[in-house]
């Protein structure tokens, strides 16, 4: 499918971005695009009009995302029940999500308005917070939910339970429930595996548990966790994608299963997920004998 209609949205807050905005809107308008901002970003251009993002995802066959992984996931959440394929371009110098540079957005613009990219379907979370009968949130993260005894000194008590059968007692600083593109998040730096991101998994993680054999549990895409709070004292923190916080009492409840909606991520042309993996991670290149039997 040839791209025609194309929104984009912005960290308003990043270096220059009304400028380099402004050359990326041009410059596609100069190639026959139909070009829609963000409400905010239309207010840093001091352009006319703008619309939300919802009205934007609408209209749009495809979402250019400026600036970082934080940008991109809160775009997923806004937008993902629209179907629509989202590109991130990094602004920063750090991203998993934002696939294509800021030196390659001509290139890498330019091949996906012939339709020549590739989708990526990526799963989401569904998370409910609950209070006895009062709902709390509900909503979906693309990253990760996350529980933490925020600034309490002692580590919180969390029963969790999977389709309705008790599994186990989490004493530990907190637990990670991720996605697979969450899987190199938080989870990662409290010890998780990395997940292959085109994959359906939930993956549970706790933050430094008192007991040892509490290790990294990954479950099928059907699974759905309950997770109940029985700490006592100041409660603890609810956490979506690292951007939403939430305050809960002793007795509440998370419950969290895979989302009916999916966020479609444009592929980056010029690199695949473990060149990106490798850099992000600083991990070793070639090892010397392949440039060897390349030259042979």
């Amino acid at each position: 499918m040839k791209i025609r209609k194309i929104g984009m949205v912005a960290n308003i807050e990043k270096a220059k971005i009304a400028q380099h905005a402004g050359a990326l809107k041009r410059w596609l308008e100069e190639k026959g695009a139909e070009v829609f901002l963000s409400r905010e970003l239309a207010g840093k251009m001091s352009e006319p009009g703008g619309l939300d993002w919802y009205e934007l995802a609408r209209k749009s066959h495809l979402l250019v995302v400026m600036g970082g992984d934080g940008t991109m996931l809160r775009a997923a959440r806004l937008v993902g029940r629209y179907k629509v394929p989202i590109v991130g371009i990094n602004m920063g110098s750090f991203g998993y999500l934002t696939e294509v540079n800021l030196n390659e957005i001509h290139d890498a613009l330019e091949m996906i308005l012939r339709g020549q990219f590739a989708v990526e379907k990526r799963m989401m979370l569904s998370v409910t917070i609950r209070s006895g009968k009062s709902l709390i949130k509900a909503g979906d993260v693309l990253n990760d939910v996350v529980i933490n005894r925020g600034s309490l000194s002692r580590i919180i008590d969390l029963e969790t339970s999977v389709d309705g059968e008790y599994m186990t007692n989490y004493k530990s600083d907190g637990l990670i429930i991720s996605t697979p593109t969450g899987s190199t998040a938080y989870s990662l730096s409290a010890g998780g595996p990395i997940v292959f991101p085109g994959k359906d998994l939930i993956i549970v993680n706790p933050i430094c548990p008192h007991t040892l054999t509490n290790r990294p549990v990954i479950f099928p895409p059907g699974a759905k966790l309950e997770i109940v709070l029985w700490s006592k004292e100041k409660g603890a923190t609810v956490t979506l994608d690292g951007q939403e916080n939430y305050q809960v009492k002793s007795g509440d409840t998370v419950i969290i299963q895979k989302s009916k909606h999916a966020v479609y991520l444009v592929l980056s042309p010029h690199r695949s997920y473990w060149e990106i993996l490798r850099s992000k991670l600083s991990w070793s290149g070639l090892p010397s004998g392949a440039v060897k039997r390349k030259n042979a």
